[in-house]
């Protein structure tokens, strides 16, 4: 039996930003993944392996229009989210709390109102 070597194995490293724009390069324009996928020379099937990895990650949301912000729990237990200022009209949110529970609620809420509301969802 006889081998023949015709190169070199390509392994290359993704960073966990370029995944997340390939990832995201999907859908507008109708872009599809094969379209998505033939640009990056990757396969299909590895353009869903990083939407997995980032959404278990918590870097990607299926939601189109997500946008992730700091949010700062206080000692007294008082959520400051930082530099609201980019948030042009009230929007959907989903806070994932450490008990596994998800709270959505609209961006126009108050701090006191959320606090309120976590704290319920907290003690239950």
């Amino acid at each position: 039996m006889r081998g023949e070597i015709l190169g070199f194995e390509r392994r290359r490293r993704w960073s966990d930003e370029e995944k997340l724009g390939i990832v995201m390069s999907v859908g507008p324009n109708k872009t599809t993944v094969t379209q998505v996928a033939q640009r990056h020379d990757v396969t299909r099937q590895q353009i869903y392996a990083c939407r997995h990895e980032m959404k278990k990650k918590g870097l990607w949301s299926p939601d189109g229009g997500a946008l992730f912000l700091p949010l700062d729990i206080s000692a007294h237990g008082v959520p400051a989210i930082a530099d609201t200022s980019t948030i042009a009209a009230p929007m959907a949110v989903e806070l994932r709390l450490r008990n596994g529970r998800s709270l959505h609620f609209d961006s126009s809420m108050t701090a006191v109102a959320l606090t309120q509301l976590i704290r319920a969802v907290e003690a239950v």
